[in-house]
């Protein structure tokens, strides 16, 4: 089966799911562990898809396991099946993404961190210009600058990821919210050409042992990703351009390093900075992790740098 033909399932599968009035948040991995603890066995559509508990094939629609089956995203577990994909839903939206667990290096994420981070563009959208072109800086699932299209409707939408999958997961997303996209392979801003007039980013921000490319944010106990990405792109912001980042900041001694950071490059590259703590407690579990040690807390924030 062609690639071509394996999306095209998957957009049926997104079609079948929609139809069917399906809906699931997916919670924190920590949450979802403990829940899935308690079932051996899917008994419903969010079972299947968004508890990624395994199934006896007469659970699902014809159709639905159809789908599943054209996309090669079934695999067999014991005595039952199990979908490779999950599919969260934000309002009406739906989202394909990575199953749990995600412990392969290519997993597509999506969680809490999602939603915070839909919720941050809504507060600062608004208050924008409607941009013609807008960058999702390692986009994942494309929830992102899907969710941004209802505030930019007539907007160009490049989406980069250093991720395969991502960007494919991405495109079929897009597809089925009606939203046009492009997509391009990179890491940063780089892949995008000229100045930026409206660039947002939710980067991994955890220190991952794995390297996992959707976790692992590197130094800075994991927000030196964020702060490359937040330094290059507001170098290359065109007159009146803003970057909106959501992430995370470790706190140690009540002190947050990545804002002090980007107080400094930011104002070097000739822009301003808005920085404000959107969580001040997420991710508590991460404390006991090798190199966390001296950690008190690990903040969600919300950063506008805008070009003077």
């Amino acid at each position: 089966m062609s690639q071509a033909d394996a999306d095209r399932a998957l957009g049926r599968l997104l079609y079948e799911l929609d139809a069917a009035g399906y809906r699931f948040t997916p919670p924190t991995p920590e949450t979802h562990r403990r829940v899935v603890a308690r079932r051996s066995e899917a008994e419903n559509l969010r079972d299947v898809f968004g508890w990624s508990l395994p199934f006896r094939a007469g659970l699902l629609d014809p159709a639905l396991l159809a789908a599943l089956e054209a996309s090669d995203m079934l695999s067999r577990d014991g005595d039952g099946m199990r979908s490779a994909v999950r599919v969260a839903s934000v309002g009406n939206a739906l989202f394909l993404h990575s199953a749990y667990p995600t412990d392969a290096a290519d997993a597509v994420f999506f969680g809490p961190d999602t939603y915070r981070f839909i919720a941050f563009l809504d507060r600062e959208l608004p208050l924008l210009p409607a941009p013609h072109s807008l960058a999702d800086i390692g986009a994942g699932s494309g929830a992102g600058a899907i969710m941004a299209a209802r505030h930019a409707p007539n907007a160009t939408l490049t989406l980069v990821d250093i991720n395969p999958l991502a960007q494919r997961f991405a495109r079929i997303n897009a597809l089925h919210n009606k939203v046009h996209v492009s997509t391009v392979a990179g890491s940063g801003i780089e892949p995008v050409e000229g100045p930026i007039e409206l660039a947002i980013a939710n980067p991994p921000f955890i220190r991952d042992a794995a390297g996992r490319a959707y976790r692992d944010g590197g130094g800075m106990h994991g927000a030196a990703l964020s702060l490359d990405w937040a330094t290059a792109t507001a170098a290359r912001l065109a007159p009146g351009g803003r970057m909106l980042l959501y992430t995370a900041s470790a706190i140690v001694g009540g002190r947050d390093a990545l804002r002090d950071a980007l107080a400094d490059r930011v104002a070097a590259q000739g822009c301003t900075l808005r920085y404000a703590e959107i969580d001040p407690d997420i991710f508590g579990e991460q404390l006991d992790e090798p190199g966390y040690e001296e950690v008190e807390r690990i903040a969600a924030v919300g950063v506008v740098i805008a070009r003077r």
